[in-house]
């Protein structure tokens, strides 16, 4: 099981993107349109990068406008990070660049393996959620 998800994962952050991003910028952006606002440091452990590798991917991602820094009202010493409306856009064209990709791959499995996979997609979500609150 762990090596088809490692080979999946493999094929899918493979998927050519008209939004070509690095594989961390486009992790620490997908988290911060779940997860926004975020303390950078708070950023930095999810995605598990330096806390320079990250601030230089948020000083890039600022700069092409897909987020923000503010100040935390409740520390003046800390940062959130906002994703704005252009990056929430970056991450919904990527995912949709992908998902025609899969569509044409799915397009060639039979029946029985859509339905397979189909099947299996609530559990799959529930290791993800599962993984996620670790």
């Amino acid at each position: 099981m762990a090596t088809a998800i490692e080979d999946l994962a493999r094929l899918f952050v493979r998927i050519p993107t008209a939004q070509k991003l690095s594989l961390s910028t486009a992790g620490a952006l997908k988290t911060l349109s779940r997860r926004s606002p975020m303390r950078l440091a708070d950023l930095t452990a999810s995605e598990q990068v330096t806390q320079p590798a990250m601030t230089q991917i948020v000083s890039r991602l600022e700069r092409d406008g897909m987020v923000e820094r503010h100040k935390d009202p409740d520390d003046g010493r800390a940062v959130l990070v906002h994703i704005t409306d252009v990056g929430i856009k970056v991450i919904a064209s990527r995912q949709s660049d992908r998902l025609d990709q899969l569509t044409r791959l799915f397009e060639r499995l039979t029946e029985d393996e859509r339905t397979s996979i189909t099947s299996a997609l609530p559990a799959l979500m529930r290791v993800i959620e599962l993984g996620s609150d670790s």
